[in-house]
């Protein structure tokens, strides 16, 4: 089920989005006895985790069944300043003082993308394996459900590092893939649409009007998950969440 919310400002937008974190984690934790979250990198999100780990949130939820995971990575060093987990580090982590027994980030000191790929697969399913976490055979993929994951949407149509018209966007038994981006001439890591579609919940959190065209075209436009891959998101049971400031909805129906 798809519901889409608007907002005024980003401050706005983010202090929903925490909300929703809030309920969602600690539902979580009392059905499941903890909470698995995909991060998304950007920078909509920063603002967003910086929040989380202010003092009206960060006692809300207990950090310490709180599971983090990346839905995409470039393939840099992890202190390099174009690294997602370097942004949420620096933003959500230190500042929570989270265990890095919780946090499960792609292994990019390997700098071989494919390696790096397989391997954050293995890591993931060894994580659900060992704490009996749910994992559900879609089409040819045995995905795990993670409980929330956030995502973000580019001015092209993309989001995590599902770019359009790469070969990622076809996967559909691996949870991970290195995907060529031949317009940025670089490999980015990825979660397949698989994991995605498996997730109990997911949150698009999109601003600036430079990503109205492709919004338009992504809610309202033709099915062209190709060339739009953020329509390829399409959770078989959980919930779909957009979030969209003013900006990047002004071309709307």
């Amino acid at each position: 089920m798809r519901t889409t919310k608007f907002f005024d400002s980003l401050e706005e937008l983010n202090i929903f989005a925490a909300g929703k974190i809030v309920e969602i984690s600690n539902a979580s934790i009392h059905s499941r006895g903890n909470f698995t979250i995909t991060l998304a990198g950007g920078s909509t999100p920063k603002s967003l985790y910086q929040l989380l780990s202010n003092d009206e949130y960060k006692n809300k939820i207990d950090w310490s069944e709180v599971f983090f995971f990346f839905g995409d990575e470039r393939n840099v060093l992890p202190g390099d300043a174009e690294s997602n987990f370097r942004m949420a580090n620096e933003n959500l982590f230190t500042t929570l003082e989270i265990s890095d027994k919780n946090i499960f980030r792609w292994q990019t000191e390997f700098k071989n993308a494919e390696i790096t790929a397989v391997n954050y697969e293995l890591t993931i399913s060894k994580f659900y394996e060992d704490n009996n976490k749910s994992i559900v055979t879609m089409n040819d993929c045995d995905c795990p459900r993670f409980d929330l994951i956030l995502l973000g949407m580019g001015a092209d149509g993309h989001t995590a590092s599902l770019f359009p018209f790469t070969e990622a966007l076809n996967e559909t038994e691996k949870i991970t893939a290195a995907n060529r981006v031949e317009k940025f001439d670089t490999t980015r890591l990825t979660l397949t649409f698989p994991v995605i579609n498996d997730a109990r919940n997911v949150i698009f959190l999109v601003k600036g009007a430079d990503k109205a065209e492709a919004l338009y075209e992504v809610l309202e436009g033709n099915f062209q998950p190709e060339k739009y891959p953020a329509q390829a998101v399409k959770p078989v049971e959980g919930n779909l969440l957009w979030l969209i400031d003013t900006e990047a909805a002004r071309l709307l129906k």
